[in-house]
């Protein structure tokens, strides 16, 4: 081989380690970008879902609490706070779990803002993406609606090594809006005891006037009526039924007297079937529960199953067992199952009630009470359940199948229902839902 051939093969050699070079190292950028799109990517959006999905059960938690009083906000936040607390190891997190929300973990940021709290959905919801702002917001009773914004910090694989991600990480943000719905028209979990309106033109009260004592008392025939519990005369005595939902195939507590017991605690208790677990606004078919019928008003006395409904509900108040409820059968087992509210104050003004729902009562309004035949639903209407006077629970014994309860309107959202159905009304309690 010639020199100048060798001399001009080195030269093409080199050339070609030189291109090889330049193009390794440009492709080292394209690389790292397309391992960041197949695994930072997806991180990011996995974080981003676990953010969202902790806004949400945080924004829940906290529209659960709205329930009209002056400490409803205070208990929201708690509640809210919640469903990020690390102690238990259940609280939301993300970044595939490894992420605190809400703390400083590893160098990685993530804060909380809010829950703010405000009386329309509009001003929650807000238009844009700003994070604050004052228009709507409220605290205490006036609250309906509540907004949580997250921020968390994500770390790069891949996308460290390029100019745009030296930080090393990346800043996602999520905001979730919850609050009260418009009235439903099926409602669940609510007690199955149906009463009938002081004034039937009166469409949004039914006659009663909030923060009012009311008597509620079994129906019963002839006379002498009942007289309203002491202390409780303001409103008068209103007479009540128990609807029927009785469960011929419960599997557990599937006595009468059971299933009353357990109603009178919790309401109607969940079912597969709507018919067992839920009541309807324009339902034309609502019958008394078969064991509960009426009596002579000068009896002195109330149907076993009405005094089982009694004991359920006193539960709610003082889960000892009282007397009367002895001859229901479990019952140290069925009253085990339930703890009191925290709060058994005599209350004259609902917003001073700082429990946790347990004396809350939402019940049927039926167009009249028909104790052989049928009954139309027209709408639901909530109560504070009252201790009798200088006590601090009800009589499950009492002879007329008396309570107390202080009228609150609408104010509370109930646990479980349906808002679908166009059922005509426009005042009710609603439930809780995601706005955003």
């Amino acid at each position: 081989m010639r020199h100048s051939d060798f001399i001009a093969g080195n030269a093409r050699r080199r050339q070609r380690g030189s291109i090889s070079v330049h193009l390794l190292v440009l492709m080292v950028p394209v690389f790292f970008g397309l391992m960041g799109f197949a695994i930072d990517l997806g991180r990011l959006y996995a974080a981003r879902a676990e953010l969202k999905a902790a806004s949400e059960a945080m924004a829940l938690a906290a529209a659960s609490g709205l329930i009209g009083t002056d400490a409803a906000t205070d208990n929201a936040t708690l509640a809210a706070r919640r469903a990020i607390e690390t102690a238990s190891g259940y609280g939301n997190r993300y970044d595939f779990g490894s992420l605190a929300v809400g703390e400083a973990t590893g160098g990685l940021n993530s804060e909380v803002t809010g829950p703010t709290f405000f009386d329309n959905v509009a001003s929650a919801t807000g238009n844009g993406e700003a994070t604050t702002g004052t228009a709507g917001e409220v605290s205490g009773s006036l609250a309906k609606h509540v907004r949580v914004d997250l921020t968390g910090e994500t770390p790069l694989t891949f996308w460290r090594f390029l100019s745009l991600g030296q930080e090393g990480r990346v800043a996602l943000a999520a905001r979730a809006v919850a609050g009260v719905s418009a009235p439903v028209c099926t409602a669940c979990a609510i007690e199955p005891v149906a009463i009938a309106p002081l004034d039937a033109g009166d469409t949004t009260n039914y006659g009663f006037i909030t923060n009012t004592r009311y008597t509620f008392g079994y129906t019963c025939t002839g006379a002498p009526v009942p007289q309203p519990l002491a202390g409780n005369t303001a409103g008068g005595r209103v007479p009540y039924l128990i609807l029927n939902r009785l469960n011929e195939g419960a599997a557990v507590f599937s006595d009468d007297s059971q299933q009353l017991f357990r109603t009178g605690a919790q309401g109607l208790v969940p079912n597969t079937s709507e018919a067992l677990g839920c009541i309807r606004i324009g339902n034309t078919e609502e019958v008394i529960w078969a064991t509960a019928s009426q009596l002579a008003c000068n009896a002195n006395t109330v149907q076993t199953a009405v005094a089982a409904y009694l004991c359920g509900l006193a539960t709610r108040m003082d889960n000892s067992l009282v007397q009367g409820c002895a001859n229901i059968a479990e019952v140290d087992s069925l009253t085990a199952l339930y703890a009191a509210d925290t709060d058994w104050t005599d209350l004259d003004d609902y917003a001073a009630y700082t429990g946790n729902g347990r004396r809350l009562l939402t019940i049927p309004i039926v167009e009249a009470l028909n104790p052989t035949g049928t009954m139309t639903v027209l709408g639901f209407r909530q109560f504070l359940l009252e201790p009798l006077q200088n006590q601090t629970g009800i009589a499950p014994n009492d002879a007329n199948g008396r309570f107390a309860a202080l009228y609150i309107g609408n104010v509370a959202p109930i646990r479980q229902g349906r808002i679908d159905g166009a059922c005509g009304v426009t005042s009710g309690p609603g439930k809780v839902v995601l706005h955003r």
